[in-house]
């Protein structure tokens, strides 16, 4: 079940949409819809900031307060209109530690998709570091697009692997409230650890006794990318939800993500639910 869900609020045009999207989640799973806040750094090198006056710094702090207020109030006003019980998180600190931290109280993240125009480094790094470390399942809804349903038609990413499966296990609250699963198979394999014999039909099984009921389906492309396969099929099936497990690993403290996940990140055109 989803009780608490954390949505990530900053200053950005599309941090609107992502709280009308997780309002509109809090609403349909009952939950409690935590808003978090994180208060920018200065972007003042150290080694200027003491040739800076006190009193321009100041400002630039009381300023970056009053921003983080504003967001508060519209926040709180757009959850009391859909009668959702909310609570404002608001800190100071690097963005991707803070939100995680605050993530790991939550059942289920929302957070943007990366604006390729930001030129902001800390943003830059939203979502894919978050994805891989706050340890919780994590809904990335796109910067371009409005979504006013989410989860009614939900294709899951399935390729028998460990991430796919908790992928799986952590949206159940999702499939289990679609009206519609579709389970995709791209280019399946054989094997120990392949798809078995038909591809899909061991995890519909599974998802059936679990109340979901879930069509599995496979194609094999040789001429299209994996994700852009992915995301052609999703629109034919007209999605509103992509599951799939994110794939990554680090690399001293660079995080690598794999081709298919860094494609759905670059090019989702719906909201995708990913765990890693």
């Amino acid at each position: 079940m989803l009780k608490d869900i954390l949505i990530h609020i900053d200053q950005s045009r599309e941090s609107a949409g992502r709280i009308k999207v997780a309002i509109g989640l809090a609403r349909a799973h009952d939950a409690h819809l935590t808003g978090a806040y994180v208060i920018p750094r200065s972007h003042i090198p150290t080694y200027l900031e003491v040739q800076v006056p006190k009193e321009i710094l100041e400002k630039a702090a009381a300023g970056r307060l009053e921003e983080a207020a504003a967001a508060k109030k519209n926040f709180e006003k757009a959850c009391r209109a859909d009668g959702v019980p909310c609570e404002w998180r608001q800190a100071e600190g690097p963005m991707v530690e803070t939100l995680a931290l605050n993530a790991r109280y939550s059942d289920l993240a929302v957070v943007g998709q990366r604006n390729t125009a930001s030129e902001d480094f800390e943003v830059d790094e939203m979502p894919d570091r978050f994805i891989m470390s706050s340890g919780r399942p994590t809904l990335v809804v796109p910067y371009a697009g409005s979504f006013p349903t989410v989860g009614r038609t939900v294709v899951v990413a399935w390729d028998a692997s460990r991430l796919a499966t908790r992928a799986v296990n952590d949206a159940l609250p999702f499939l289990r409230k679609a009206d519609k699963v579709h389970l995709l198979a791209i280019n399946p394999e054989g094997g120990l650890e392949g798809h078995g014999a038909i591809p899909g039909a061991d995890i519909g099984l599974h998802l059936a006794r679990h109340g979901v009921k879930a069509e599995a389906n496979s194609i094999r492309v040789d001429d299209l990318d994996t994700g852009d396969a992915l995301l052609s099929r999703a629109a034919d099936f007209g999605a509103d939800l992509i599951v799939m497990g994110a794939y990554g690993h680090s690399r001293w403290r660079e995080l690598v993500l794999g081709g298919v996940t860094r494609h759905l990140l670059d090019h989702m055109t719906v909201p995708v639910f990913m765990t890693h």
